[in-house]
C-alpha cells in the first residue's frame, strides 16, 4: 500500500511541475506577444494550465503529501528567458512540438481521465499547432498574420542556433585533436585551429547565404507568377481563395463574399494569394541571406573558439589539456540547450552531448597519433 502511494505521489508532482512549467511559459509568451488578441490566447492556455496544477495540489494534499517547492524548471526558464529576448516566434516551434509530445501523457491516468484533462491538453496541442503553422478553422485575415510572422522563422531558429553552435565545436576540437595527436609544435596546432575555424564559418556562412538567397528567387518567382495568373485569370483566382477558405472552415457564402471583398483590391488580392494559396510572406521573402550568412558565421565561430582559446596562451599538455575543458564545458552547454527542444532531461542531454564530443575528439586524435608516428618513422 505504501508502494502504491508513493508512486502515486511521485506521478502527481511530476505532473505538478509539467503544469507549473506550462503556466509559467505561456505567460512568458504572452508578456512577450505584441499582438494583444495573441497574447490573451496565451494567457488563457496559462488560466487552464493552472487550473490544472490546482488539481493535482488537492491529489497531492489527499495522499497526505506536502506540496512540492513550485518554481518553473530549466527548459521552462531557458525558453521563457529567449522567448522575452527574441520573441515568442523564435521558440514558439519548440513549445508546439513538446506540447504535441505531452498532449497524450494524461491518457492513462485514471484521475486526469475522470478530471477531463486529456481533452483540455489535446486541445491545447491543436491550438499551439494551428498557431504555429496551418491554423486551421480560424478566418483567413488571421492566418495570413500568423502564418507570415512565424513561419519566417524557418520552423526552428533555437534549434539552428544550438546546432550551429555544436558543429563548429565539434569539427574544430576534432580537427585540433587531431592535429596534437601528432605531436606537432603548438603553435601549428593554433594556426590549423584557427584555419579551421575560418574556413569552416566562412564556408556555413556561404551555404547558408546560398539557400536563403536561392529561397527569396523562388518566391520572388512564384508571386511573380500568382501576379500574373490575378491579372489574366481573375476568376479562377477568386475560385481558388474560396476554396482555401472553405477548408480552413468558413461556409461557402461567407468564404465567397471574403474572396470577392479580397479581390476588389489588386494589391491586396496579390498579398492574400501569396500568403494563403503559396504560404508566403511577401514582406519577408524567408529573411535577409546576408544577415542568415552573418548569423551562422557567428554560430560556428562561436563553437569553434574553444578548443583554440587554450594555445593562445599555453603550450604542450597544458594548452591540450584546458582545449579539452573548456570544450567539455562548452559541449555540457550545448547539450543542455538541445533538452529545451528535445524534452529530454538537462543532465542527460548534456552528458550525452559531452561522450558524442569527445569521442569524436579521442577518434581524431587517435588517427593523428598513428599518422604522426608513421611520419616520424
Amino acid at each position: 500500500m505504501t508502494d502504491i502511494s508513493g508512486n502515486k505521489r511521485e506521478r502527481y508532482e511530476d505532473n505538478l511541475h509539467g503544469e507549473i512549467d506550462s503556466a509559467s511559459l505561456y505567460h512568458a509568451l504572452a508578456e512577450a506577444e505584441t499582438d494583444e488578441r495573441l497574447a490573451e490566447v496565451y494567457r488563457r492556455l496559462a488560466a487552464v494550465e493552472e487550473s490544472h496544477a490546482e488539481y493535482w495540489k488537492k491529489q497531492l494534499t489527499r495522499l497526505g503529501a506536502r506540496i512540492p517547492t513550485l518554481k518553473p524548471g530549466f527548459r521552462a526558464r531557458g525558453l521563457a528567458f529567449l522567448a522575452q529576448r527574441f520573441g515568442p516566434g523564435f521558440v514558439l516551434p519548440v513549445v508546439n512540438t513538446l506540447e504535441q509530445v505531452d498532449s497524450g501523457a494524461y491518457d492513462q491516468q485514471a484521475e486526469a481521465v475522470a478530471a477531463g484533462l486529456p481533452q483540455e491538453e489535446r486541445s491545447h496541442a491543436r491550438i499551439l499547432s494551428a498557431i504555429t503553422s496551418t491554423s486551421e478553422g480560424l478566418p483567413g485575415t488571421s492566418i495570413a498574420r500568423i502564418e507570415g510572422r512565424h513561419r519566417a522563422m524557418g520552423g526552428n531558429s533555437l534549434r539552428a542556433a544550438v546546432l550551429g553552435a555544436n558543429d563548429g565545436l565539434v569539427s574544430n576540437l576534432s580537427l585540433v585533436m587531431g592535429v596534437a595527436g601528432a605531436n606537432v609544435a603548438s603553435g601549428s596546432i593554433l594556426l590549423t585551429g584557427l584555419a579551421g575555424l575560418v574556413a569552416g564559418a566562412c564556408s556555413m556562412a556561404m551555404g547558408e547565404w546560398l539557400s536563403v538567397n536561392s529561397s527569396r528567387e523562388l518566391y520572388q518567382k512564384q508571386i511573380a507568377t500568382e501576379a500574373m495568373e490575378l491579372q489574366e485569370v481573375p476568376d479562377e483566382e477568386r475560385e481558388e481563395l474560396e476554396l482555401i477558405y472553405e477548408a480552413k472552415g468558413l461556409p461557402a457564402e461567407q468564404a465567397k463574399a471574403l474572396a470577392a471583398r479580397l479581390l476588389a483590391d489588386k494589391a491586396t488580392a496579390l498579398d492574400t494569394l501569396v500568403r494563403e494559396e503559396l504560404g508566403i510572406d511577401p514582406q519577408d521573402l524567408g529573411g535577409s541571406a546576408w544577415g542568415a550568412a552573418g548569423a551562422s558565421f557567428l554560430l560556428f565561430t562561436f563553437g569553434a573558439i574553444f578548443p583554440v582559446v587554450g594555445y593562445f596562451f599555453l603550450s604542450g599538455n597544458a594548452a591540450l589539456w584546458t582545449s579539452l575543458g573548456l570544450s567539455g564545458l562548452a559541449l555540457m552547454a550545448i547539450g543542455a540547450g538541445t533538452s529545451l527542444f528535445t524534452g529530454r532531461g538537462v543532465v542527460f542531454s548534456a552528458l550525452r552531448q559531452l561522450l558524442f564530443g569527445l569521442s569524436a575528439a579521442g577518434v581524431t586524435y587517435g588517427i593523428g597519433a598513428l599518422v604522426g608516428v608513421g611520419l616520424s618513422g
